[in-house]
Protein backbone atom coordinates (compact mmCIF):
# COMPACT_ATOMS: atom_id res chain seq x y z
CA UNK A 1 0.00 0.00 0.00
CA UNK A 2 1.14 3.46 -0.76
CA UNK A 3 1.16 6.32 2.00
CA UNK A 4 1.64 9.86 2.07
CA UNK A 5 2.82 11.27 5.33
CA UNK A 6 2.86 15.24 6.17
CA UNK A 7 4.63 17.00 9.17
CA UNK A 8 4.98 19.70 11.51
CA UNK A 9 8.94 20.69 10.45
CA UNK A 10 11.05 19.73 7.30
CA UNK A 11 13.75 18.23 10.20
CA UNK A 12 10.60 15.88 11.25
CA UNK A 13 9.93 15.27 7.78
CA UNK A 14 13.95 14.08 6.90
CA UNK A 15 14.67 12.01 10.14
CA UNK A 16 11.72 10.27 9.07
CA UNK A 17 12.81 9.14 5.91
CA UNK A 18 15.92 8.13 7.13
CA UNK A 19 14.17 6.13 9.96
CA UNK A 20 11.88 4.42 7.03
CA UNK A 21 15.25 3.51 5.05
CA UNK A 22 17.07 2.01 8.38
CA UNK A 23 14.08 0.04 8.31
CA UNK A 24 14.17 -1.16 4.77
CA UNK A 25 11.14 0.44 3.49
CA UNK A 26 11.58 3.08 0.15
CA UNK A 27 10.82 6.56 0.92
CA UNK A 28 11.07 9.47 -0.88
CA UNK A 29 10.64 13.17 0.18
CA UNK A 30 8.46 15.37 -2.35
CA UNK A 31 6.14 18.52 -1.72
CA UNK A 32 2.66 17.78 -0.20
CA UNK A 33 0.53 17.82 -2.77
CA UNK A 34 -2.16 20.48 -2.87
CA UNK A 35 -4.74 18.45 -1.91
CA UNK A 36 -3.14 18.30 1.54
CA UNK A 37 -2.18 20.58 3.98
CA UNK A 38 0.62 20.89 5.45
CA UNK A 39 2.96 23.12 8.39
CA UNK A 40 6.40 22.78 6.39
CA UNK A 41 5.34 21.72 2.82
CA UNK A 42 7.04 18.85 2.38
CA UNK A 43 5.80 15.20 2.71
CA UNK A 44 7.33 11.75 2.82
CA UNK A 45 6.54 9.42 0.11
CA UNK A 46 6.51 5.35 0.74
CA UNK A 47 5.12 1.81 0.16
CA UNK A 48 4.96 -0.87 2.87
CA UNK A 49 2.69 -4.28 3.48
CA UNK A 50 3.22 -4.08 6.97
CA UNK A 51 0.68 -2.25 9.75
CA UNK A 52 1.27 1.75 9.21
CA UNK A 53 0.35 2.14 12.54
CA UNK A 54 3.28 0.54 14.14
CA UNK A 55 5.56 3.33 12.02
CA UNK A 56 3.89 6.57 13.65
CA UNK A 57 6.05 8.88 14.99
CA UNK A 58 5.86 12.52 16.82
CA UNK A 59 7.05 13.91 13.91
CA UNK A 60 4.12 13.10 11.61
CA UNK A 61 0.91 15.63 11.44
CA UNK A 62 -0.88 13.67 9.16
CA UNK A 63 -0.97 9.95 7.61
CA UNK A 64 -2.53 9.11 4.25
CA UNK A 65 -3.32 5.89 2.28
CA UNK A 66 -2.99 6.28 -0.96
CA UNK A 67 -5.80 3.54 -1.87
CA UNK A 68 -7.94 6.10 -3.74
CA UNK A 69 -6.96 9.28 -5.72
CA UNK A 70 -8.05 11.67 -3.38
CA UNK A 71 -5.97 9.49 -0.30
CA UNK A 72 -7.63 8.47 3.12
CA UNK A 73 -6.68 9.75 5.96
CA UNK A 74 -5.63 7.43 8.43
CA UNK A 75 -3.73 9.26 11.12
CA UNK A 76 -3.76 12.62 12.53
CA UNK A 77 -1.41 13.77 15.26
CA UNK A 78 -3.43 15.94 18.44
CA UNK A 79 -2.57 19.39 18.47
Amino acid sequence: MDYIATFFTQSGAIKYQRYLISKKINAEIMPVPRKFSSSCGISVKFTMDDDVLKYISDDIEKLYEMSTSEGKLIYKADM
